[in-house]
């Protein structure tokens, strides 16, 4: 992403802020990041889209700086999921999400809407893979169920801290508060076999528009998360993590992605040499990816 198109993201995001997403209009934005309707309209198609493109650029973030603070690290170390979690309720704290997603329920945008609930269902289907790397592979049909109570658990606890706390309790103990709970219920759940929702029902509470297979999911993010890595010490490298985030938003996003943007996006990565290998990694991954398509359809 340019530097002027990630400009125009961040005053809209301020203006989302200030003023509300409902009652900024795009010649708001256009005043307050001065460029043109013309170059507003070279970046996005409408509105929406820039609001959606600013929740993908801070999520695209938060899922590269969770991945690496699990990188040489063991899965099933329950404090790393701890940081993880710190990481994304500061993540939406820092950017005031809550308040703007409040408000994108309440507009009942079917778009906006349908954008929020996947991205809820993609955090509960991240929160089920993690659990099956803390508790194992045995406690996973009770895993589910588990992920939605501490979703649950942790949100309505920082919510009624807030009402009627103090604010002087940290985010980390309410974190830990929640997590010790999650602790004492799988094992609670899992000794009395005790089921609720199957986890085979989750892929399909996602948009068919997503390619929901987490076992590639976690392969495109860790081969994209090491290539983002060398990039940063490559003096093209905003151009670079430009190619990176577009390749894999097209592949888990787009409802029929488009394969010979992304063969041309990896032709542009492989300008650089000294990637071979990790690139080689991506393009295998790229090719079994498609290849699978083919196949189903």
């Amino acid at each position: 992403m340019n530097d002027r198109k990630q400009h125009v993201i961040k005053m809209a995001h301020q203006l989302f802020t200030d003023k509300g997403f409902q009652h900024t209009s795009i010649q708001d934005i256009l005043e307050y990041s001065g460029i043109s309707k013309g170059t507003f309209y070279n970046y996005f198609s409408s509105k929406n889209e820039l609001l959606i493109t600013l929740l993908k650029t801070i999520y695209n973030k938060l899922e590269q700086d969770r991945s690496e603070l699990l990188v040489g690290q063991d899965p099933s170390n329950i404090e790393i999921f701890i940081k993880q979690i710190e990481l994304h309720l500061n993540t939406n704290r820092a950017n005031k999400l809550i308040t703007l997603f409040e408000e994108l329920l309440i507009l009942n945008d079917p778009d906006l809407k349908q954008f929020i609930k996947q991205g809820q269902v993609r955090v509960l289907r991240w929160l089920f893979q993690r659990f099956i790397e803390i508790f194992g592979e045995e406690k996973k049909p009770y895993l589910l169920d588990c992920a939605i109570m501490f979703i649950g658990i942790l949100h309505h606890s920082l919510k009624y801290q807030a009402i009627l706390q103090p604010p002087n309790n940290s985010l980390h103990q309410v974190v830990r508060y929640s997590v010790e709970r999650l602790v004492k219920i799988v094992k609670d759940v899992s000794e009395a076999g005790q089921q609720l929702i199957q986890p085979e029902l989750l892929n399909h509470w996602l948009s068919d528009s997503e390619n929901s297979d987490p076992t590639f999911q976690k392969k495109l993010y860790q081969s994209v998360l090491t290539l983002k890595q060398e990039a940063k010490h490559h003096n093209e490298q905003s151009k670079y993590l430009d190619l990176l985030d577009f390749i894999q938003d097209e592949l888990l996003t787009s409802k029929e992605p488009r394969r010979f943007l992304v063969e041309s996006a990896l032709l542009s990565l492989k300008e650089n040499k000294a990637w071979h290998d990790d690139i080689q990694n991506l393009e295998k991954l790229i090719e079994s990816f498609f290849t699978q398509k083919k196949t189903a359809s």
